[in-house]
């Protein structure tokens, strides 16, 4: 079917809560995507950061394969070894206790936020349940993770919200501090704040909340469900901090492809979380466990090595083009601020030229896969450059 009649029937029966692109994807390999009329996509955005090893890798589809042709789902009611061995190898990789597998980032904030709750009342009593998060975070769509969000923006249409969530500003541990009373139960943050911007937390702050953490008991949870699993050139942002959370949550990346949600738990959050405490009836679905078995076992020192050199070279590139005002984020999560041309009129011009882009509020937004290669890097800013040296500033007026 040609692109035309893909996008008119689209349009007539899906529920339109996208702004998509005018384009059609029909089939990839590695960084590329193809439409169905031949068009070629270098494509900078794996999904919004999900397809980790690129389109169609060949040991993550023959494992996904396999499985599908084994036993495709079972429920929570029985034992699978893909489930297992990919728990297994999450905890060793990252420290933690134990893991709730469930199908998306949201689903696993959901998650996050119960665990931290059900530790708080159960060594504080019913009241100790409000969360703080930071001004400008993102951490899901459902009503309880768009409530957890920090953004007014998100907030439209969708009330009444739950109770139980304070916002700080992101940086300011004074604000957080006069935020924190006998009711906090948790601190819940993004290190990189994605669609906030690809804004990185300074450090020692991330430090510091830490240590209040821990003088309130209070339960330390860390949203990496952009920055996880080798984005930023380590398995977990957090290493980056040197920070051990109580709680991390994974999704995007972990899956290569398919719908995963993660809630990596710490022993002492992990031991009140028993049987009909939470579910998910897809959660640790063997397919999907055995892509991401393959995700993790690729996120070797030669590969994570390869992430960190790539985004050295991207980085390095994108400082040298015009327009360009600042570089954010941290490895292959990457934020663009442009003097004087819009993040949105850059995406547009990039995806005629063959390109795929990103933006993330008045920022242009990377993600590659993680398995690009200097060639493909030297391919994308031969684009980015190509497009902003053609660009116009554009009026001050213009870009509000």
């Amino acid at each position: 079917m040609d692109s035309e009649k893909v996008i008119k029937r689209d349009n007539e029966y899906v529920l339109h809560t996208y702004n998509r692109n005018p384009v059609v994807l029909e089939k990839g390999h590695g960084l590329y995507a193809e439409g169905p009329e031949g068009q070629k996509y270098l494509d900078f955005t794996s999904g919004i950061g999900v397809n980790s090893l690129g389109y169609c890798d060949l040991a993550w589809a023959e494992a996904v394969s396999d499985q599908a042709h084994k036993l495709q789902h079972t429920s929570n009611l029985y034992y699978t070894a893909p489930c297992g061995k990919l728990a297994k190898k999450l905890c060793k990789r990252t420290g933690m206790s134990k893991v709730f597998f469930g199908n998306s980032g949201a689903e696993a904030n959901e998650g996050a936020i119960k665990a931290a709750r059900k530790y708080s009342v159960d060594h504080y009593g019913k009241d100790r349940t409000t969360v703080i998060t930071l001004v400008n975070s993102f951490h899901g769509r459902t009503i309880a993770t768009l409530t957890a969000t920090g953004q007014e923006v998100f907030h439209n249409y969708f009330g009444p919200f739950n109770e139980g969530f304070l916002y700080a500003p992101a940086g300011d541990i004074e604000a957080l501090q006069e935020l924190v009373d006998r009711n906090t139960c948790a601190v819940m943050l993004e290190l990189i704040q994605g669609e906030g911007g690809v804004m990185a937390l300074d450090p020692d702050y991330v430090q510091a909340v830490r240590k209040l953490c821990d003088e309130k008991d209070l339960v330390l949870i860390v949203d990496e469900v952009q920055t996880g699993v080798g984005r930023t050139g380590t398995f977990l942002c957090c290493e980056h901090y040197n920070l051990k959370p109580d709680i991390v949550t994974l999704a995007k990346g972990l899956g290569g492809g398919l719908p995963i949600g993660a809630v990596l738990l710490g022993e002492k959050v992990a031991g009140g979380m028993g049987p009909g405490t939470h579910g998910s009836t897809f959660g640790g679905n063997p397919v999907v466990c055995a892509g991401a078995n393959v995700v993790v076992d690729r996120m070797d020192t030669s590969f994570l090595a390869n992430v960190n050199d790539r985004a050295v070279q991207l980085r390095a590139g994108i400082a040298k083009l015009p327009h360009v005002k600042s570089i954010s984020g941290i490895g292959l999560m990457v934020g663009i601020e442009f003097y004087d041309v819009t993040a949105a009129d850059v995406l547009a011009a990039c995806r005629e030229k063959g390109l795929l882009v990103l933006t993330a509020k008045t920022r242009l937004r990377l993600l590659p896969p993680l398995t690009l290669t200097a060639h493909d890097v030297d391919m994308a800013l031969e684009v980015l450059a190509e497009v902003l040296g053609a660009m116009e500033p554009t009026a001050p007026k213009e870009q509000a």
